[in-house]
């Protein structure tokens, strides 16, 4: 019963741990393009890349707007006006925080989206990035079409 009870307490404040640790966003706020690759991500580049009907700094201030509307969201770094903005996001279970990376590019007939989602702790999210770029990115698509 008493090892039951030391790895339970171990695991407690491994996660405590995690949830508290300083983050360097800085770290974190860089060229979805550019990014160096993890194991669990959600990375829409290039062709991937959703387009819109407008110009970049619309596009972004409307997903501003709806990231930091979500379930814990808030802007981490960057900005409209520099045309990259990176989120921070926590989960509900535990609040491990996961980054999200925008940056809005014009292009001919409106603008492009590269988008860059990843866990601080590099390991599985269980989908929990492509879950909520998926619900941003329809709310994007019916404000602003395709």
């Amino acid at each position: 019963m008493q090892t039951v009870l030391t790895i339970l307490g171990f695991a407690a404040v491994v996660l405590v741990l995690l949830r508290l640790v300083p983050v360097d966003s800085e770290e974190f706020h860089e060229d979805p393009a550019e990014a160096d690759t993890r194991r669990s991500e959600v990375r829409l580049i290039g062709r991937e890349a959703p387009r819109y009907p407008v110009d970049a700094e619309t596009m972004l201030e409307t997903l501003k707007s709806i990231a930091t509307n979500s379930w814990h969201v808030a802007v981490a770094e960057g900005s409209v006006d520099e045309g990259m903005i990176t989120f921070v996001a926590r989960s509900k279970l535990f609040g491990f925080r996961d980054f999200i990376t925008v940056k809005g590019t014009d292009e001919a007939g409106g603008s492009k989206l590269a988008v860059f989602a990843r866990p601080r702790v590099n390991g599985y999210d269980w989908g929990a990035n492509a879950r909520r770029l998926d619900r941003w990115l329809s709310e994007l698509e019916e404000t602003l079409g395709r």
